[in-house]
């Protein structure tokens, strides 16, 4: 008997993948803040105040990122098929919510975000169970 998509073992591996990434650029924006803009396609900002004021910010955001990749891999070792799911969904939508940000900066940064977006959709809805 066939295993059922949302089953695959690929999907797991998708998801730890997923995480992983999520967890190294949070570690990147908390310890490299200069660097982490540049996937916004940001430049560091030059005055004292501001570099402070934004290198909080990044590591508010890394903290984020980390979250993400640490409940992805929670229900991915827990083995909760569906709440992984929704996690990846709505981990997409942290995506494309970052790609509307560059886009309303018109930095041209958002194909960054919206080019991973669709996979963690696409993971999150077949591990939902859509194709069985």
């Amino acid at each position: 008997m066939p295993v059922a998509v949302s089953r695959s073992p690929f999907l797991t591996i998708a998801s730890t993948v997923f995480a992983t990434i999520w967890v190294g650029f949070g570690v990147n924006a908390i310890l490299n803040p200069d660097h982490a803009l540049s996937f916004f396609e940001f430049r560091p900002p030059l005055g004292a105040a501001d570099k402070k004021l934004v290198d909080s910010l990044m590591a508010v955001y890394g903290i984020r990122d980390i979250f993400m990749g640490l409940a992805t891999y929670a229900a991915t070792f827990v083995g909760d098929r569906k709440t992984l799911g929704w996690i990846l969904v709505f981990g997409s939508a942290v995506a494309y919510a970052d790609g509307v940000v560059c886009l309303m900066a018109e930095n041209g940064g958002e194909w960054s975000h919206w080019g991973y977006g669709p996979m963690l959709t696409i993971v999150g809805v077949l591990l939902l169970g859509v194709l069985g």
